[in-house]
């Protein structure tokens, strides 16, 4: 199974060329200055921006390939994001936010809750599993969001500076549950982050954007 991201991307008047390749077990850290595309790379392979030109393929499958007229919706791609803001709902609870997903693919909401336990389990989050998303601190949040994505099995997860917004004391615990997120995945895992530490952590190699 392999990733392949190779054309152009961008938004607006901005586009980049890029072209990668990545295996399961990967964790492949996306780097550069500030408006360098990290954040458009992510959601281009995601499915909530299209390619400019070019393709996004998943063990040959083309995910987004405009020359074929290929387009699958985000839901339909195997590919799970974290992002910068998290995007909770603030209504529900922890689990009912992990168990989402898995209800939208027509899982039972007994197994779906059952999953999203395991799950909020393996960031260390299982005593939040009845509060509201709304009262959660950001690096509650944030362990919930990580436990939201993994719960559905992706094929490529991917991760949005996932620990920009954390407070200095939250931040070394919870880089750590990202890293055990990530021993434990066994697919193909993209992380963006500013932080050369995170990077240095976290990913088993990198890709810098924009030179």
């Amino acid at each position: 199974m392999t990733l392949s991201v190779a054309g152009d991307i961008g938004k607006g008047t901005y586009s980049l060329s890029v072209d990668f390749s990545i295996e399961p077990g990967e964790v492949v850290g996306i780097v550069g200055r500030n408006g360098a595309g990290k954040t458009t790379l992510i959601e281009t392979i995601a499915g909530i921006v299209p390619m400019v030109a070019g393709s996004v393929a998943l063990n040959g499958t083309d995910w987004d390939n405009a020359p074929r007229n290929v387009w699958m919706t985000p839901e339909e791609r195997r590919c799970a994001v974290v992002f910068q803001d998290l995007r909770l709902f603030p209504h529900m609870t922890a689990i009912q936010n992990v168990a989402f997903g898995l209800r939208a693919r027509g899982m039972s909401k007994g197994e779906a809750n059952i999953l999203a336990a395991q799950k909020l389990q393996v960031v260390g989050a299982e005593h939040l599993a009845d509060r509201r998303a709304s009262v959660l601190s950001g690096g509650e949040a944030q362990r919930v969001a990580l436990a939201r994505a993994i719960a559905t099995d992706p094929a490529v997860l991917l991760l949005d500076e996932p620990l920009s917004a954390i407070d200095a004391a939250s931040k070394e615990p919870l880089r750590e549950v990202v890293a055990t997120v990530l021993r434990q995945f066994t697919g193909i895992a993209l992380l963006v982050s500013h932080d050369p530490t995170d990077v240095a952590t976290l990913a088993t190699r990198t890709i810098t954007l924009g030179g």
